[in-house]
Protein backbone atom coordinates (compact mmCIF):
# COMPACT_ATOMS: atom_id res chain seq x y z
CA UNK A 1 0.00 0.00 0.00
CA UNK A 2 1.54 3.38 -1.06
CA UNK A 3 0.55 6.41 1.24
CA UNK A 4 1.20 9.62 0.00
CA UNK A 5 1.95 12.44 2.94
CA UNK A 6 2.11 16.07 1.55
CA UNK A 7 3.46 18.46 4.47
CA UNK A 8 4.38 22.17 4.57
CA UNK A 9 6.79 21.35 7.52
CA UNK A 10 10.06 18.86 7.15
CA UNK A 11 13.58 19.46 7.82
CA UNK A 12 15.95 20.68 5.20
CA UNK A 13 19.65 22.57 5.48
CA UNK A 14 18.00 25.58 6.45
CA UNK A 15 18.56 26.83 10.34
CA UNK A 16 15.34 26.27 12.30
CA UNK A 17 13.42 23.63 9.85
CA UNK A 18 14.39 20.51 12.20
CA UNK A 19 12.39 22.28 14.57
CA UNK A 20 9.68 22.95 12.54
CA UNK A 21 9.18 19.62 10.40
CA UNK A 22 11.26 17.44 13.05
CA UNK A 23 8.27 15.38 14.48
CA UNK A 24 6.70 15.11 10.17
CA UNK A 25 10.14 13.19 9.43
CA UNK A 26 10.30 11.03 12.34
CA UNK A 27 6.58 10.45 11.39
CA UNK A 28 7.08 9.80 7.96
CA UNK A 29 9.96 6.93 8.79
CA UNK A 30 7.72 5.41 11.32
CA UNK A 31 5.15 4.81 9.15
CA UNK A 32 7.77 3.66 6.15
CA UNK A 33 8.57 0.38 8.41
CA UNK A 34 5.04 -0.43 7.62
CA UNK A 35 4.17 0.95 4.64
CA UNK A 36 5.32 2.81 1.24
CA UNK A 37 5.37 6.48 1.96
CA UNK A 38 5.89 9.06 -0.42
CA UNK A 39 6.63 12.68 1.36
CA UNK A 40 5.95 15.93 -0.92
CA UNK A 41 7.16 18.74 0.55
CA UNK A 42 8.29 22.49 0.29
CA UNK A 43 12.00 23.71 -0.03
CA UNK A 44 13.90 26.00 -1.68
CA UNK A 45 15.36 23.80 -4.88
CA UNK A 46 13.65 20.38 -6.24
CA UNK A 47 15.33 17.33 -5.52
CA UNK A 48 14.17 13.63 -5.33
CA UNK A 49 15.61 11.32 -2.19
CA UNK A 50 14.79 7.76 -2.00
CA UNK A 51 15.40 5.02 0.76
CA UNK A 52 13.47 1.28 0.86
CA UNK A 53 10.17 2.18 1.35
CA UNK A 54 9.82 6.32 2.10
CA UNK A 55 10.55 8.65 -0.89
CA UNK A 56 11.04 12.64 -0.28
CA UNK A 57 10.02 14.60 -3.59
CA UNK A 58 10.87 18.44 -2.49
CA UNK A 59 9.25 20.98 -4.71
CA UNK A 60 10.88 24.62 -4.95
CA UNK A 61 9.27 27.72 -3.26
CA UNK A 62 10.03 31.63 -3.34
CA UNK A 63 10.04 31.72 0.29
CA UNK A 64 10.74 29.57 3.49
CA UNK A 65 8.95 29.28 5.84
CA UNK A 66 5.78 29.39 4.72
CA UNK A 67 4.37 30.24 7.84
CA UNK A 68 5.66 33.74 7.40
CA UNK A 69 3.75 33.97 3.68
CA UNK A 70 0.20 35.86 4.97
CA UNK A 71 -2.87 36.03 2.87
CA UNK A 72 -3.54 39.54 4.17
CA UNK A 73 -0.47 40.80 2.93
CA UNK A 74 -0.56 42.06 -0.88
CA UNK A 75 3.24 41.87 -1.40
CA UNK A 76 2.88 37.91 -0.34
CA UNK A 77 0.10 37.48 -2.84
CA UNK A 78 2.41 36.18 -5.25
CA UNK A 79 4.88 33.95 -3.67
CA UNK A 80 1.67 31.99 -2.10
CA UNK A 81 0.00 31.59 -5.98
CA UNK A 82 3.42 30.41 -6.97
CA UNK A 83 3.21 27.73 -3.40
CA UNK A 84 -0.23 26.47 -4.46
CA UNK A 85 1.05 25.87 -7.69
CA UNK A 86 3.57 23.96 -7.22
CA UNK A 87 2.65 21.67 -4.34
CA UNK A 88 -0.36 20.78 -6.17
CA UNK A 89 1.40 19.86 -9.13
CA UNK A 90 4.12 17.61 -7.65
CA UNK A 91 1.17 15.99 -6.12
CA UNK A 92 -0.40 15.54 -9.77
CA UNK A 93 2.71 13.65 -10.81
CA UNK A 94 3.42 11.90 -8.28
CA UNK A 95 -0.73 10.23 -8.67
CA UNK A 96 0.16 9.83 -12.41
CA UNK A 97 3.18 8.31 -12.15
CA UNK A 98 2.29 6.15 -8.96
CA UNK A 99 -0.79 4.04 -7.11
CA UNK A 100 -1.57 5.91 -4.30
CA UNK A 101 -3.70 4.75 -1.87
CA UNK A 102 -4.32 7.21 0.35
CA UNK A 103 -3.50 10.76 0.69
CA UNK A 104 -2.30 12.26 4.51
CA UNK A 105 -2.32 16.33 4.71
CA UNK A 106 -0.06 17.59 7.20
CA UNK A 107 -1.53 20.61 7.51
CA UNK A 108 -5.36 21.09 6.53
CA UNK A 109 -3.90 24.41 4.56
CA UNK A 110 -2.37 24.15 2.09
CA UNK A 111 -1.52 20.72 2.07
CA UNK A 112 -5.25 19.69 2.42
CA UNK A 113 -6.18 21.80 -0.03
CA UNK A 114 -3.55 20.11 -2.21
CA UNK A 115 -4.94 16.95 -1.22
CA UNK A 116 -8.57 18.22 -1.60
CA UNK A 117 -8.14 18.92 -5.30
CA UNK A 118 -6.19 16.19 -6.19
CA UNK A 119 -8.80 13.14 -4.42
CA UNK A 120 -11.59 14.80 -6.43
CA UNK A 121 -10.07 14.73 -9.34
CA UNK A 122 -8.07 10.72 -9.26
CA UNK A 123 -10.91 9.87 -6.51
CA UNK A 124 -8.02 9.12 -3.76
CA UNK A 125 -9.47 9.24 -0.34
CA UNK A 126 -7.92 11.71 1.93
CA UNK A 127 -7.10 12.48 5.72
CA UNK A 128 -6.12 15.52 7.01
CA UNK A 129 -4.02 16.56 10.24
CA UNK A 130 -4.82 20.10 11.55
CA UNK A 131 -2.15 22.67 13.43
CA UNK A 132 -3.15 25.35 15.56
CA UNK A 133 -2.34 27.97 13.14
CA UNK A 134 -4.72 26.30 10.60
CA UNK A 135 -7.53 26.88 13.20
CA UNK A 136 -6.53 29.65 15.21
CA UNK A 137 -4.89 31.78 12.81
CA UNK A 138 -6.24 31.26 9.10
CA UNK A 139 -9.86 30.08 10.60
CA UNK A 140 -10.05 33.75 11.33
CA UNK A 141 -10.00 35.24 7.84
CA UNK A 142 -13.71 34.31 6.18
CA UNK A 143 -12.86 33.31 2.78
CA UNK A 144 -9.67 30.93 4.04
CA UNK A 145 -12.13 29.46 6.79
CA UNK A 146 -14.73 28.90 3.92
CA UNK A 147 -11.92 27.01 1.99
CA UNK A 148 -11.11 25.32 5.51
CA UNK A 149 -14.25 24.37 6.02
CA UNK A 150 -14.75 22.71 3.13
CA UNK A 151 -11.31 21.00 3.10
CA UNK A 152 -12.08 19.24 6.43
CA UNK A 153 -15.78 17.72 5.02
CA UNK A 154 -14.15 16.52 2.35
CA UNK A 155 -11.75 14.57 4.12
CA UNK A 156 -12.18 10.81 5.38
CA UNK A 157 -10.99 11.51 8.22
CA UNK A 158 -9.68 14.60 10.49
CA UNK A 159 -7.20 14.45 13.10
CA UNK A 160 -5.22 17.56 15.05
CA UNK A 161 -2.40 17.55 17.06
CA UNK A 162 -4.44 18.79 20.28
CA UNK A 163 -7.21 18.20 22.70
CA UNK A 164 -9.14 21.34 22.39
CA UNK A 165 -7.90 22.00 18.79
CA UNK A 166 -10.13 19.06 17.84
CA UNK A 167 -12.94 20.26 19.61
CA UNK A 168 -12.23 23.64 17.70
CA UNK A 169 -11.97 22.00 14.59
CA UNK A 170 -15.25 20.18 15.22
CA UNK A 171 -17.15 23.49 15.76
CA UNK A 172 -15.75 25.06 12.52
CA UNK A 173 -16.36 22.02 10.24
CA UNK A 174 -19.11 19.96 12.63
CA UNK A 175 -17.19 16.70 11.45
CA UNK A 176 -15.40 14.47 14.08
CA UNK A 177 -11.65 15.33 14.82
CA UNK A 178 -9.81 12.91 16.42
CA UNK A 179 -7.05 14.00 19.09
CA UNK A 180 -3.38 12.63 17.99
CA UNK A 181 -0.32 14.19 19.74
CA UNK A 182 2.63 14.96 18.03
CA UNK A 183 5.98 13.83 19.21
CA UNK A 184 9.41 13.10 17.70
CA UNK A 185 12.24 10.29 18.25
CA UNK A 186 14.55 12.09 20.45
CA UNK A 187 17.99 9.98 20.47
CA UNK A 188 18.48 8.10 23.44
CA UNK A 189 20.96 9.70 25.87
CA UNK A 190 20.54 8.79 29.22
CA UNK A 191 19.21 11.51 31.93
CA UNK A 192 21.49 12.88 34.74
CA UNK A 193 19.92 12.00 38.37
CA UNK A 194 17.31 14.17 39.16
CA UNK A 195 18.35 16.93 41.67
CA UNK A 196 17.45 17.18 44.66
CA UNK A 197 18.74 20.67 46.01
CA UNK A 198 18.99 23.48 43.81
CA UNK A 199 20.98 25.27 41.77
CA UNK A 200 18.37 24.61 39.36
CA UNK A 201 19.25 24.54 35.37
CA UNK A 202 15.82 26.09 33.77
CA UNK A 203 15.83 25.54 29.48
CA UNK A 204 13.35 27.27 26.61
CA UNK A 205 13.82 25.93 23.31
CA UNK A 206 11.59 27.31 20.62
CA UNK A 207 10.76 29.67 17.97
CA UNK A 208 11.99 33.54 19.43
CA UNK A 209 8.14 34.42 18.01
CA UNK A 210 5.24 36.44 19.90
CA UNK A 211 2.67 33.08 19.94
CA UNK A 212 5.85 31.49 22.00
CA UNK A 213 6.15 33.84 24.86
CA UNK A 214 9.96 34.08 24.30
CA UNK A 215 9.36 38.16 25.35
CA UNK A 216 7.16 36.91 28.48
CA UNK A 217 9.61 34.84 29.41
CA UNK A 218 12.53 37.18 29.37
CA UNK A 219 10.55 39.88 31.20
CA UNK A 220 9.59 37.35 33.79
CA UNK A 221 13.52 37.01 34.53
CA UNK A 222 14.29 40.31 35.00
CA UNK A 223 11.56 40.58 37.33
CA UNK A 224 13.16 37.49 39.45
CA UNK A 225 14.63 38.12 42.94
CA UNK A 226 18.66 38.08 44.05
CA UNK A 227 17.54 35.62 46.47
CA UNK A 228 15.31 33.58 43.58
CA UNK A 229 18.37 33.61 41.43
CA UNK A 230 20.60 32.19 43.90
CA UNK A 231 18.39 28.79 43.25
CA UNK A 232 19.36 29.32 39.51
CA UNK A 233 22.53 27.70 38.17
CA UNK A 234 21.47 28.61 34.76
CA UNK A 235 18.91 29.84 32.04
CA UNK A 236 19.27 28.04 28.67
CA UNK A 237 17.84 29.96 25.53
CA UNK A 238 17.76 28.50 22.22
CA UNK A 239 15.88 29.47 19.15
CA UNK A 240 15.67 32.02 16.69
CA UNK A 241 13.27 34.05 14.71
CA UNK A 242 12.07 37.49 14.26
CA UNK A 243 12.39 38.75 17.80
CA UNK A 244 15.86 38.05 17.81
CA UNK A 245 17.36 41.36 18.54
CA UNK A 246 14.87 41.74 21.31
CA UNK A 247 15.91 38.12 22.84
CA UNK A 248 19.89 39.43 22.59
CA UNK A 249 19.31 42.38 24.09
CA UNK A 250 17.27 41.08 26.88
CA UNK A 251 19.69 38.25 27.52
CA UNK A 252 22.65 41.36 27.88
CA UNK A 253 20.60 43.10 30.14
CA UNK A 254 20.52 40.00 32.31
CA UNK A 255 24.47 38.85 32.12
CA UNK A 256 25.02 42.14 32.78
CA UNK A 257 23.64 42.03 36.02
CA UNK A 258 25.76 38.96 36.94
CA UNK A 259 22.76 36.56 35.71
CA UNK A 260 23.62 33.40 34.05
CA UNK A 261 21.94 33.31 30.94
CA UNK A 262 23.10 31.43 27.89
CA UNK A 263 21.15 31.77 24.57
CA UNK A 264 21.96 29.83 21.60
CA UNK A 265 20.60 29.35 18.17
CA UNK A 266 18.26 26.46 16.46
CA UNK A 267 19.29 22.91 17.80
CA UNK A 268 18.92 19.77 16.60
CA UNK A 269 17.33 16.66 17.96
CA UNK A 270 20.67 15.09 19.32
CA UNK A 271 21.58 18.95 20.82
CA UNK A 272 18.16 19.21 22.36
CA UNK A 273 17.97 15.88 24.13
CA UNK A 274 21.41 16.36 25.59
CA UNK A 275 20.16 20.18 26.69
CA UNK A 276 16.70 18.42 27.92
CA UNK A 277 18.26 15.39 30.12
CA UNK A 278 20.50 18.08 31.88
CA UNK A 279 17.85 20.62 32.86
CA UNK A 280 15.88 20.73 35.95
CA UNK A 281 12.96 22.43 33.91
CA UNK A 282 11.56 23.23 30.25
CA UNK A 283 9.98 26.65 30.25
CA UNK A 284 7.09 27.37 28.20
CA UNK A 285 5.47 30.52 28.02
CA UNK A 286 3.47 30.66 25.32
CA UNK A 287 0.31 33.10 24.51
CA UNK A 288 -1.27 30.70 22.10
CA UNK A 289 -0.24 26.58 21.75
CA UNK A 290 -2.20 23.39 21.27
CA UNK A 291 0.65 20.85 22.47
CA UNK A 292 3.87 22.12 21.33
CA UNK A 293 6.75 19.21 20.24
CA UNK A 294 9.58 20.46 22.83
CA UNK A 295 6.67 18.89 25.27
CA UNK A 296 7.01 15.69 25.00
CA UNK A 297 10.25 16.24 23.93
CA UNK A 298 10.57 17.28 28.02
CA UNK A 299 9.04 13.76 28.87
CA UNK A 300 10.93 11.31 26.28
CA UNK A 301 14.09 13.21 28.65
CA UNK A 302 12.29 13.25 31.80
CA UNK A 303 12.07 17.14 32.21
CA UNK A 304 9.57 18.90 34.45
CA UNK A 305 8.28 21.66 32.79
CA UNK A 306 6.71 25.12 33.55
CA UNK A 307 4.04 26.60 31.47
CA UNK A 308 1.55 29.44 30.33
CA UNK A 309 -1.73 28.43 30.54
CA UNK A 310 -3.03 27.52 27.03
CA UNK A 311 -4.53 25.48 24.75
CA UNK A 312 -4.21 21.89 26.25
CA UNK A 313 -1.26 22.71 28.61
CA UNK A 314 -4.02 23.00 31.73
CA UNK A 315 -5.15 20.07 30.95
CA UNK A 316 -2.38 17.56 30.96
CA UNK A 317 -0.68 19.65 34.07
CA UNK A 318 -3.97 19.41 36.13
CA UNK A 319 -4.16 16.11 35.26
CA UNK A 320 -1.03 14.40 35.43
CA UNK A 321 1.37 16.92 37.23
CA UNK A 322 4.30 16.89 34.91
CA UNK A 323 5.55 20.70 36.39
CA UNK A 324 3.77 23.47 37.47
CA UNK A 325 0.93 25.68 35.25
CA UNK A 326 1.05 29.45 35.75
CA UNK A 327 -1.90 31.24 36.73
CA UNK A 328 -1.53 33.16 33.37
CA UNK A 329 0.04 34.39 30.32
CA UNK A 330 1.50 37.50 31.98
CA UNK A 331 5.22 37.65 32.95
CA UNK A 332 4.64 38.39 36.20
CA UNK A 333 2.42 35.22 36.50
CA UNK A 334 5.48 32.75 34.74
CA UNK A 335 7.91 34.38 37.95
CA UNK A 336 6.07 32.98 40.28
CA UNK A 337 5.71 30.22 38.58
CA UNK A 338 9.25 29.98 38.21
CA UNK A 339 9.61 30.91 41.83
CA UNK A 340 7.21 28.28 42.39
CA UNK A 341 9.40 25.60 40.42
CA UNK A 342 13.02 26.21 41.70
CA UNK A 343 11.46 26.17 45.38
CA UNK A 344 10.13 22.54 44.19
CA UNK A 345 12.46 19.29 43.76
CA UNK A 346 12.21 18.15 40.14
CA UNK A 347 12.58 14.61 41.40
CA UNK A 348 8.76 15.27 42.70
CA UNK A 349 7.33 14.95 38.81
CA UNK A 350 9.20 11.88 37.78
CA UNK A 351 6.39 9.83 37.90
CA UNK A 352 3.83 11.79 36.63
CA UNK A 353 6.35 12.42 33.36
CA UNK A 354 6.53 8.29 32.79
CA UNK A 355 3.04 8.39 33.03
CA UNK A 356 2.09 11.38 30.83
CA UNK A 357 4.89 10.04 28.27
CA UNK A 358 3.12 6.57 27.19
CA UNK A 359 0.36 9.21 25.63
CA UNK A 360 2.96 10.80 23.18
CA UNK A 361 4.81 7.71 21.90
CA UNK A 362 5.39 8.42 18.18
CA UNK A 363 5.01 4.45 17.52
CA UNK A 364 1.34 4.74 18.95
CA UNK A 365 0.83 7.15 17.15
CA UNK A 366 1.71 5.76 13.72
CA UNK A 367 -0.39 2.36 14.99
CA UNK A 368 -3.38 4.54 15.35
CA UNK A 369 -3.43 5.99 11.89
CA UNK A 370 -2.67 3.19 9.99
CA UNK A 371 -5.67 1.45 12.37
CA UNK A 372 -8.00 4.18 11.47
CA UNK A 373 -7.18 5.04 7.54
CA UNK A 374 -7.08 1.66 6.81
CA UNK A 375 -4.19 2.26 4.27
Amino acid sequence: MHLALITTSYPDSIPGSEAAGSFVEDFAKELSQHIQVTVIAPSLKSSIESDENLEIRRFAVPRLPLSLLKPTNPNNWLAISQTLARGKSTLEQLVQEQRVDHILALWALPSGYWAQNISKKHNIPYSIWALGSDIWSLGKIPVIRSILKKVILNSQNCFADGIKLSEDVESISGKSCIFLPSSRRLPGIERKDYSTIPPYRLTFIGRWHPNKGIDILLDSLSHLHEDDWKLIKEVVICGGGPMENLVIDECYKLTSQKHPITHRGFINKTEASEILSNSDYLIIPSRIESIPVVFSDALQTGCPVIATPVGDLPRLLTEYKPGVLAKNTSSSSLTEAIRTAIHTKPLSFRDAIKQLKLTFDIGNTVSRVLNIIKV
